[in-house]
């Protein structure tokens, strides 16, 4: 989906397909008309964009034959579809009946982490329409925080450097230029927009920036309008933005009951107290301490963008709209790729969860459809 900033930019507005478990070349392209066509039609729109995931394995096998990337290709045409940007966050996997840490694995101190990445790259300039302006491929914040250590650092040095370099090769041999953006996470290496401008100090400015997912951004209590304008004074791009919303608990006591059908077992839900003066690597764990019950929180568990969670819990829909206004309703885009990414709609609580695939089709497009009202009210047009 695409649309007009005042300043004559097109922004790009796509869903991120990782929340399908399909890691192979059919299974992807046969969610494509399982999911992404019906919402395509439900939204009444020529052209929707997905943020693809493409796991590592799916991503070797498109990078060594141009033939498969041009049937995919084909297919998304076909479809009415466009990709302008890829997920490379998960490696695979990403729907194992547990995920938790693994997905942070590999990180970028392990070279399979940058053959994946390359291999994104070269799919995605096979991928992108001809009149898109440059690609994006958002990744992990360099790695889980523990254990981290100086040679894991020098090597992810050396990766971040050949990274740029391949970027730049890539761009000499196909005039098309990719970027990659780097996610702050709670619980990460870079866990928030200051840690991004320490440990991303010395990249290439030019192929490599930030993506700014608004959920994390809220989990990390950090302020939307700070955050933006201390990536610009450090000089790195937003290249990518993550359009979600958070899970928040005014009164973790009052709503223990039912915060509690949030704690799942596939993905790790980071929860911090106001400030972030209280750090919990799971949901389970702040239900467990007795100290985390007097403060409000905000866990790290993608809610439908469209519809509050039941009382007494809320979402952060409010940081993400202030989000989007500092990053799209100023007088300039600060960034032009938005991907709408609730993965979690399989793990919601059970009254809660799509029980076919043209339900969980319905919810998405109503994603879509609120974001866009969003960025109509921002004055973006389409």
């Amino acid at each position: 989906m695409r649309l007009r900033h005042p300043d004559g930019q097109t922004v790009h507005l796509a869903y991120g397909t990782n929340v399908h478990p399909a890691e192979d070349l059919d299974g992807i392209v046969a969610q494509l008309g399982t999911y992404a066509t019906p919402m395509r039609e439900r939204l009444g729109t020529d052209l929707l964009g997905l943020g693809l995931w493409l796991s590592a394995g799916v991503a070797a096998e498109l990078a060594a034959d141009g033939t498969a990337r041009r049937r995919l290709r084909r297919e998304l045409d076909a479809r009415g579809l466009e990709v302008v940007t890829l997920n490379g966050f998960p490696y695979g996997a990403f729907h194992a009946p547990v995920v938790k840490r693994a997905v942070y694995f590999p990180d970028w101190a392990d070279p399979a982490r940058l053959r994946y990445t390359l291999d994104l790259a070269r799919i995605l300039v096979d991928l992108m329409p001809d009149d898109a302006a440059r690609g994006s491929i958002s990744t992990l914040p360099l790695g889980w925080r523990e254990p981290w250590d100086g040679p894991q650092s020098a090597r992810v040095g050396q990766a971040l450097d050949a990274l740029a370099q391949g970027l730049a090769r890539l761009e000499a041999l196909t005039g098309r230029a990719v970027r990659v953006a780097f996610e702050p996470e709670p619980g990460c290496v870079i866990e928030n927009t200051l840690q991004a401008t320490v440990h991303l100090a010395r990249v290439d400015r030019r192929r490599l920036g930030v993506c700014v997912d608004l959920a994390h951004l809220a989990c990390q209590w950090e302020d939307p309008v700070a955050a933006v304008q201390r990536l610009a004074r450090a000089g790195l791009a937003v290249v990518k933005v993550q359009v979600s919303a958070a899970l928040e608990v005014a009164d973790p006591a009052g709503a223990r009951e039912v915060v509690t059908r949030y704690a799942e077992p596939r993905f790790l839900h980071q929860t911090r107290t106001a400030g972030c003066r209280h750090s919990y690597d799971d949901l389970d764990e702040a239900l467990a301490s007795a100290e985390a019950g007097g403060e409000p929180w905000r866990v790290h568990y993608h809610v439908p963008l469209h519809a509050e969670p039941e009382p007494p819990l809320r979402s952060t829909t409010p940081v993400l709209r202030a989000g989007l206004g500092v990053l799209v309703g100023g007088p300039v885009a600060a960034c032009d790729h938005l991907e709408v990414e609730t993965y979690t709609w399989g793990v919601l609580p059970a009254e809660r969860r799509p029980q076919s695939p043209r339900e969980l089709a319905h919810g998405m497009a109503a994603e879509l459809a609120w974001t866009r009202d969003t960025l109509h009210d921002l004055g973006l047009k389409e």
